[in-house]
Protein backbone atom coordinates (compact mmCIF):
# COMPACT_ATOMS: atom_id res chain seq x y z
CA UNK A 1 0.00 0.00 0.00
CA UNK A 2 1.06 3.50 -0.84
CA UNK A 3 2.51 5.46 2.30
CA UNK A 4 3.36 2.59 4.31
CA UNK A 5 7.09 2.32 3.11
CA UNK A 6 9.53 5.32 3.59
CA UNK A 7 13.03 5.70 1.79
CA UNK A 8 15.58 7.50 4.03
CA UNK A 9 14.74 10.72 1.92
CA UNK A 10 11.47 10.78 2.74
CA UNK A 11 11.80 9.90 6.10
CA UNK A 12 14.31 13.11 6.97
CA UNK A 13 11.61 15.18 5.02
CA UNK A 14 9.01 13.83 7.97
CA UNK A 15 11.50 14.36 10.71
CA UNK A 16 11.62 18.09 9.47
CA UNK A 17 8.07 18.50 9.11
CA UNK A 18 7.56 17.00 12.52
CA UNK A 19 10.40 19.29 14.54
CA UNK A 20 8.46 22.12 12.73
CA UNK A 21 5.27 21.30 13.70
CA UNK A 22 6.68 21.28 17.58
CA UNK A 23 8.66 24.48 17.32
CA UNK A 24 5.19 26.32 15.94
CA UNK A 25 3.40 24.80 18.77
CA UNK A 26 4.59 26.89 22.09
CA UNK A 27 2.29 25.67 25.09
CA UNK A 28 0.87 28.46 26.78
CA UNK A 29 1.43 31.20 24.66
CA UNK A 30 -1.79 31.98 23.72
CA UNK A 31 -2.89 33.13 27.11
CA UNK A 32 -2.93 36.72 27.97
CA UNK A 33 -0.27 38.61 29.85
CA UNK A 34 -2.51 40.74 31.03
CA UNK A 35 -3.16 40.46 34.78
CA UNK A 36 -6.37 39.15 35.72
CA UNK A 37 -9.44 41.01 37.48
CA UNK A 38 -8.48 44.46 39.14
CA UNK A 39 -5.19 43.36 39.50
CA UNK A 40 -1.81 45.41 38.94
CA UNK A 41 1.51 43.88 38.14
CA UNK A 42 4.05 45.78 40.33
CA UNK A 43 7.60 45.84 39.25
CA UNK A 44 11.68 46.89 39.55
CA UNK A 45 13.95 48.01 37.29
CA UNK A 46 17.34 45.63 37.16
CA UNK A 47 20.18 47.38 38.07
CA UNK A 48 22.79 44.52 37.02
CA UNK A 49 23.39 43.43 40.84
CA UNK A 50 20.60 41.03 42.35
CA UNK A 51 21.13 42.25 45.87
CA UNK A 52 19.06 45.68 44.87
CA UNK A 53 16.43 43.63 44.04
CA UNK A 54 16.24 41.96 47.08
CA UNK A 55 17.11 45.40 48.92
CA UNK A 56 14.37 47.11 47.22
CA UNK A 57 12.06 44.30 48.28
CA UNK A 58 12.78 44.50 51.81
CA UNK A 59 12.72 48.26 51.88
CA UNK A 60 9.13 48.15 50.73
CA UNK A 61 8.30 44.78 52.85
CA UNK A 62 6.91 43.43 49.34
CA UNK A 63 7.78 41.10 46.87
CA UNK A 64 8.26 42.74 42.83
CA UNK A 65 6.28 40.89 40.33
CA UNK A 66 7.93 42.42 37.48
CA UNK A 67 11.82 43.01 36.79
CA UNK A 68 13.26 45.63 33.99
CA UNK A 69 16.13 45.02 32.05
CA UNK A 70 17.57 47.75 30.05
CA UNK A 71 19.72 46.06 27.26
CA UNK A 72 21.58 46.79 23.94
CA UNK A 73 20.50 45.72 20.46
CA UNK A 74 22.35 42.44 19.50
CA UNK A 75 23.74 41.59 22.86
CA UNK A 76 23.24 38.35 25.07
CA UNK A 77 21.93 38.76 28.13
CA UNK A 78 22.82 35.08 30.21
CA UNK A 79 23.30 37.55 33.45
CA UNK A 80 19.70 39.40 33.11
CA UNK A 81 18.22 36.12 32.63
CA UNK A 82 19.63 34.53 36.12
CA UNK A 83 18.71 37.71 37.88
CA UNK A 84 15.13 37.49 36.19
CA UNK A 85 15.45 33.33 37.60
CA UNK A 86 16.69 34.26 40.97
CA UNK A 87 14.28 37.14 41.66
CA UNK A 88 11.10 34.77 40.31
CA UNK A 89 9.94 37.86 38.92
CA UNK A 90 8.63 38.30 35.27
CA UNK A 91 10.88 40.11 32.66
CA UNK A 92 10.08 43.27 30.78
CA UNK A 93 13.37 44.06 27.98
CA UNK A 94 13.96 47.10 27.19
CA UNK A 95 15.88 47.47 23.65
CA UNK A 96 17.60 50.47 22.85
CA UNK A 97 19.96 51.20 19.54
CA UNK A 98 22.06 53.23 21.27
CA UNK A 99 25.71 51.08 22.11
CA UNK A 100 26.49 50.36 25.11
CA UNK A 101 29.92 51.46 25.05
CA UNK A 102 29.96 54.69 23.09
CA UNK A 103 26.62 55.35 22.78
CA UNK A 104 26.76 55.14 19.10
CA UNK A 105 23.67 54.12 16.89
CA UNK A 106 24.02 50.60 16.18
CA UNK A 107 21.55 50.47 13.39
CA UNK A 108 18.48 53.37 12.29
CA UNK A 109 14.83 52.38 12.65
CA UNK A 110 14.56 52.19 8.55
CA UNK A 111 18.01 49.34 8.60
CA UNK A 112 15.29 47.51 11.74
CA UNK A 113 12.08 48.20 9.13
CA UNK A 114 14.17 46.39 6.34
CA UNK A 115 15.03 43.60 7.81
CA UNK A 116 18.63 44.35 8.86
CA UNK A 117 18.23 42.95 12.72
CA UNK A 118 16.07 40.17 11.77
CA UNK A 119 18.48 37.41 13.09
CA UNK A 120 18.51 39.28 16.23
CA UNK A 121 14.78 39.38 16.67
CA UNK A 122 15.05 35.72 15.95
CA UNK A 123 17.19 34.82 18.55
CA UNK A 124 14.87 36.78 21.08
CA UNK A 125 12.08 34.94 19.80
CA UNK A 126 13.44 31.54 19.76
CA UNK A 127 14.65 32.21 23.22
CA UNK A 128 11.69 33.05 25.04
CA UNK A 129 10.12 30.21 23.77
CA UNK A 130 12.79 27.73 24.17
CA UNK A 131 12.84 28.49 27.73
CA UNK A 132 8.81 28.80 28.54
CA UNK A 133 9.13 32.41 29.93
CA UNK A 134 6.68 34.63 29.40
CA UNK A 135 8.18 38.05 29.11
CA UNK A 136 7.20 41.91 27.71
CA UNK A 137 9.48 43.41 25.38
CA UNK A 138 9.82 47.03 25.12
CA UNK A 139 11.38 47.78 22.04
CA UNK A 140 12.78 51.80 21.54
CA UNK A 141 10.86 53.24 24.67
CA UNK A 142 10.59 57.13 24.40
CA UNK A 143 10.41 57.43 20.65
CA UNK A 144 9.66 60.81 21.50
CA UNK A 145 12.62 61.81 23.80
CA UNK A 146 14.96 63.63 21.55
CA UNK A 147 18.16 62.07 23.61
CA UNK A 148 17.28 59.13 22.28
CA UNK A 149 19.37 57.94 19.09
CA UNK A 150 16.19 56.19 17.30
CA UNK A 151 13.98 59.78 17.83
CA UNK A 152 12.67 61.34 15.12
CA UNK A 153 13.58 65.06 16.29
CA UNK A 154 16.53 66.30 17.44
CA UNK A 155 16.06 68.80 21.04
CA UNK A 156 15.37 71.65 18.87
CA UNK A 157 12.31 70.49 17.28
CA UNK A 158 13.92 70.02 13.63
CA UNK A 159 12.87 66.81 11.76
CA UNK A 160 16.11 64.12 11.63
CA UNK A 161 16.93 62.15 8.37
CA UNK A 162 14.43 60.12 6.37
CA UNK A 163 16.44 57.41 8.48
CA UNK A 164 14.58 58.26 11.49
CA UNK A 165 11.34 59.75 10.82
CA UNK A 166 8.28 58.80 12.18
CA UNK A 167 7.08 56.61 9.56
CA UNK A 168 10.78 54.42 9.58
CA UNK A 169 10.17 53.81 13.58
CA UNK A 170 6.41 52.86 13.19
CA UNK A 171 7.44 50.30 10.49
CA UNK A 172 10.61 49.02 12.68
CA UNK A 173 8.44 48.65 15.82
CA UNK A 174 5.74 46.68 13.58
CA UNK A 175 8.90 44.10 12.41
CA UNK A 176 10.06 43.87 15.88
CA UNK A 177 6.17 43.08 16.88
CA UNK A 178 5.70 40.46 13.76
CA UNK A 179 8.61 38.44 14.56
CA UNK A 180 9.35 38.69 18.20
CA UNK A 181 5.93 37.04 17.88
CA UNK A 182 6.23 34.85 15.52
CA UNK A 183 4.21 31.75 15.81
CA UNK A 184 4.29 29.96 12.00
CA UNK A 185 5.95 28.84 9.39
CA UNK A 186 7.73 31.28 6.79
CA UNK A 187 5.27 31.85 4.36
CA UNK A 188 2.77 32.67 7.48
CA UNK A 189 5.15 35.49 8.93
CA UNK A 190 6.21 36.70 5.90
CA UNK A 191 2.18 37.38 4.94
CA UNK A 192 2.22 39.31 8.37
CA UNK A 193 5.14 41.02 7.35
CA UNK A 194 3.65 42.11 3.99
CA UNK A 195 0.58 43.46 5.70
CA UNK A 196 2.81 45.90 7.77
CA UNK A 197 3.90 46.48 4.67
CA UNK A 198 7.02 45.40 5.45
CA UNK A 199 9.70 43.17 3.51
CA UNK A 200 9.91 39.60 4.15
CA UNK A 201 12.37 37.59 6.54
CA UNK A 202 15.84 38.42 5.71
CA UNK A 203 16.55 34.67 7.11
CA UNK A 204 16.78 31.37 5.57
CA UNK A 205 14.53 29.99 9.06
CA UNK A 206 11.79 27.42 8.02
CA UNK A 207 9.43 29.56 10.66
CA UNK A 208 8.98 30.70 14.09
CA UNK A 209 7.39 29.49 17.00
CA UNK A 210 4.83 31.22 18.82
CA UNK A 211 6.60 33.05 21.95
CA UNK A 212 4.96 33.81 25.09
CA UNK A 213 5.53 37.25 24.96
CA UNK A 214 3.60 40.88 24.81
CA UNK A 215 5.14 43.91 23.04
CA UNK A 216 4.75 47.21 24.87
CA UNK A 217 4.69 50.62 23.00
CA UNK A 218 5.76 53.36 25.70
CA UNK A 219 6.28 56.92 24.41
CA UNK A 220 6.81 60.41 26.40
CA UNK A 221 3.17 61.54 27.26
CA UNK A 222 3.82 64.73 25.77
CA UNK A 223 7.13 64.66 24.19
CA UNK A 224 10.53 65.60 25.03
CA UNK A 225 10.86 68.34 23.25
CA UNK A 226 6.62 69.32 23.55
CA UNK A 227 5.96 69.92 19.98
CA UNK A 228 2.97 68.81 17.98
CA UNK A 229 4.79 66.80 15.67
CA UNK A 230 6.52 65.29 18.75
CA UNK A 231 3.64 64.14 20.31
CA UNK A 232 2.18 60.06 20.68
CA UNK A 233 -0.23 59.62 18.22
CA UNK A 234 2.50 60.13 15.23
CA UNK A 235 4.44 57.16 16.73
CA UNK A 236 2.17 54.57 16.95
CA UNK A 237 2.24 51.37 15.35
CA UNK A 238 -1.46 50.47 14.66
CA UNK A 239 -3.62 48.17 16.70
CA UNK A 240 -2.43 44.97 15.47
CA UNK A 241 1.21 45.86 15.93
CA UNK A 242 0.43 46.58 19.57
CA UNK A 243 -0.52 44.57 22.76
CA UNK A 244 0.23 47.27 25.66
CA UNK A 245 0.59 51.06 25.51
CA UNK A 246 2.14 52.62 28.03
CA UNK A 247 4.68 55.41 29.12
CA UNK A 248 7.16 56.97 31.86
CA UNK A 249 6.48 59.40 34.35
CA UNK A 250 9.03 60.98 36.83
CA UNK A 251 8.64 63.15 39.60
CA UNK A 252 10.10 66.13 38.31
CA UNK A 253 7.96 66.15 34.96
CA UNK A 254 4.44 65.88 35.97
CA UNK A 255 2.50 66.49 33.01
CA UNK A 256 -1.11 65.04 34.69
CA UNK A 257 -3.21 66.45 31.48
CA UNK A 258 -0.44 64.70 29.08
CA UNK A 259 -0.79 61.64 30.93
CA UNK A 260 -4.77 61.21 31.01
CA UNK A 261 -4.66 62.04 27.18
CA UNK A 262 -2.45 59.43 26.60
CA UNK A 263 -4.61 56.93 28.46
CA UNK A 264 -7.48 58.29 27.04
CA UNK A 265 -6.37 58.43 22.85
CA UNK A 266 -5.38 54.55 23.18
CA UNK A 267 -7.91 52.62 24.63
CA UNK A 268 -7.97 49.73 23.07
CA UNK A 269 -5.08 48.54 24.99
CA UNK A 270 -3.89 47.72 28.77
CA UNK A 271 -1.92 50.63 29.79
CA UNK A 272 1.73 50.30 31.86
CA UNK A 273 3.37 53.10 33.29
CA UNK A 274 6.86 51.26 32.24
CA UNK A 275 9.28 53.60 33.88
CA UNK A 276 8.19 56.17 36.83
CA UNK A 277 10.38 57.50 40.50
CA UNK A 278 11.27 60.02 42.82
CA UNK A 279 13.86 62.19 41.00
CA UNK A 280 15.34 65.17 42.78
CA UNK A 281 13.68 65.37 46.44
CA UNK A 282 11.06 63.59 47.84
CA UNK A 283 7.72 63.60 46.99
CA UNK A 284 5.11 61.35 49.23
CA UNK A 285 2.28 63.53 47.34
CA UNK A 286 3.82 62.34 43.51
CA UNK A 287 3.73 59.22 45.19
CA UNK A 288 0.36 58.75 46.23
CA UNK A 289 -1.55 60.78 43.71
CA UNK A 290 0.03 58.05 40.68
CA UNK A 291 -1.28 55.64 42.98
CA UNK A 292 -4.80 57.22 42.73
CA UNK A 293 -4.35 57.72 39.09
CA UNK A 294 -3.68 53.75 38.44
CA UNK A 295 -6.97 53.13 41.03
CA UNK A 296 -9.17 54.85 38.97
CA UNK A 297 -7.72 54.06 35.76
CA UNK A 298 -8.24 50.16 35.33
CA UNK A 299 -6.75 49.66 32.38
CA UNK A 300 -3.33 50.59 34.10
CA UNK A 301 -2.46 47.34 34.99
CA UNK A 302 1.33 47.73 35.37
CA UNK A 303 3.48 50.23 37.65
CA UNK A 304 7.52 49.57 37.27
CA UNK A 305 9.54 51.69 39.12
CA UNK A 306 13.10 52.93 37.82
CA UNK A 307 15.58 52.90 40.51
CA UNK A 308 18.52 53.15 38.43
CA UNK A 309 21.78 52.17 39.35
CA UNK A 310 24.21 52.59 42.83
CA UNK A 311 22.72 53.78 46.19
CA UNK A 312 23.52 57.14 45.83
CA UNK A 313 21.10 57.20 42.86
CA UNK A 314 18.60 60.42 43.06
CA UNK A 315 15.79 57.58 41.78
CA UNK A 316 16.74 54.79 44.35
CA UNK A 317 13.75 55.21 46.47
CA UNK A 318 14.86 54.03 49.53
CA UNK A 319 17.24 57.56 49.78
CA UNK A 320 13.67 59.29 50.10
CA UNK A 321 12.15 58.43 52.89
CA UNK A 322 8.55 60.09 53.46
CA UNK A 323 8.66 58.79 49.90
CA UNK A 324 9.10 55.22 50.51
CA UNK A 325 6.70 55.03 53.29
CA UNK A 326 3.89 56.22 51.12
CA UNK A 327 4.57 53.69 48.27
CA UNK A 328 4.48 51.12 51.61
CA UNK A 329 0.93 52.19 52.81
CA UNK A 330 -0.62 51.89 48.99
CA UNK A 331 1.31 48.59 47.89
CA UNK A 332 -0.42 46.70 50.38
CA UNK A 333 -4.00 47.15 49.00
CA UNK A 334 -4.36 43.89 47.90
CA UNK A 335 -3.90 44.59 44.07
CA UNK A 336 -0.71 43.96 43.49
CA UNK A 337 0.33 40.25 43.56
CA UNK A 338 3.63 39.48 44.80
CA UNK A 339 4.29 37.26 41.82
CA UNK A 340 2.95 36.79 38.09
CA UNK A 341 1.62 33.20 36.90
CA UNK A 342 4.63 31.51 35.98
CA UNK A 343 7.19 33.47 37.27
CA UNK A 344 10.80 32.08 35.50
CA UNK A 345 12.61 29.09 37.70
CA UNK A 346 16.21 28.00 38.08
CA UNK A 347 17.26 25.77 35.79
CA UNK A 348 16.96 22.01 37.29
CA UNK A 349 20.71 21.30 38.50
CA UNK A 350 22.78 19.09 36.38
CA UNK A 351 22.00 14.80 36.93
CA UNK A 352 24.61 13.91 39.41
CA UNK A 353 25.41 16.92 40.95
CA UNK A 354 24.97 20.91 42.02
CA UNK A 355 23.93 23.96 39.74
CA UNK A 356 26.95 25.42 40.31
Amino acid sequence: MLGLRHTPARLGVLCAVAALCLLLAAPGAASSLVPRGKNVFFGVSDTGDSADFGQFSSALHKHPALIESFRTWGSDFPDSIERWQAARARPILHITTADGGDGHEILSPAAIAGGAGDEYLIRLNKLFWSKGMRAYIRPLGEPNRCLNVYAAYDCAGKPRDATHSTRAYKRAFRRIYVVVHGGGKRPAIDARLREAALPPLQSDVAGLPRAPVEVIWSPLPAGSPTTAQNRPRHFYPGDRWVDWAGTDFYSDNQDWKALKGLYRRFSSKPFAITEWGVSTSDDPGYVRKLMEWVDRHRRCKMLVYYQDFGSTSAYRLQNWPASLGALREEIHNGRFPSYAPDPPKAPPPPPGGLAP
